[in-house]
């Protein structure tokens, strides 16, 4: 299936110069939706994953979909103050300052695998900051995955956990 011609672009958002990859899109198309989650599911399937820990906000329907498929738990990690319970959070930095993740304390228990699912990998930083989470919580790194990679970032260098993704876009 050609997933590029199934998420919309965006020019200009969220500001000038920008090409917003927007998998709404995708996700209202049941094949196209049902054919990201079985991919990723034959990728996973005998990687023993513990739980997936979707990123917010996309993230969590990507993750929270293969969980299910998985038959494994799921991990919420969101931006600061999002979460109930006591959490530990995690600064990274964006284009123009920075922001935090957090993660509920108990989340994750030492030793569990872990997959982090988010809808795309850009510059990196979100994705690193979700990870640095597990592993301070002593979860084991699977590997990352993502729907939509954008290579000319250079997200994945800012990762040291492999990053699968299924469609690759060039430019911002």
């Amino acid at each position: 299936m050609d997933l590029k011609k199934i998420i919309r672009t965006v020019p200009d958002f969220p500001k000038k110069g920008i090409l917003f990859r927007d998998i709404t899109t995708l996700l209202k198309d049941k094949d196209a939706f049902s054919f990201v989650i079985n991919t990723l599911y034959e990728r996973y399937k005998e990687k023993k994953v513990d739980l997936v820990s979707g990123i917010e906000s996309r993230g969590f329907i990507i993750g929270a979909a293969l969980a299910y498929k998985l038959g494994c738990g799921f991990v919420l990690i969101r931006k600061l103050g999002k979460l109930p319970s006591e959490t530990i959070s995690q600064e990274y930095d964006l284009e123009y300052g920075s922001d935090h993740l957090e993660i509920h304390k108990d989340a994750i228990q030492p030793g569990k695998r872990v997959l982090l699912v988010d809808d795309l990998l850009a510059t990196g930083g979100t994705m690193r900051a979700a990870g640095q989470l597990v592993e301070r919580l002593e979860g084991k790194i699977v590997e990352c995955c993502c729907v939509i990679t954008l290579p000319d970032l250079q997200g994945q260098k800012k990762l040291p956990w492999h990053c699968h993704y299924l469609v690759s876009f060039e430019g911002h």
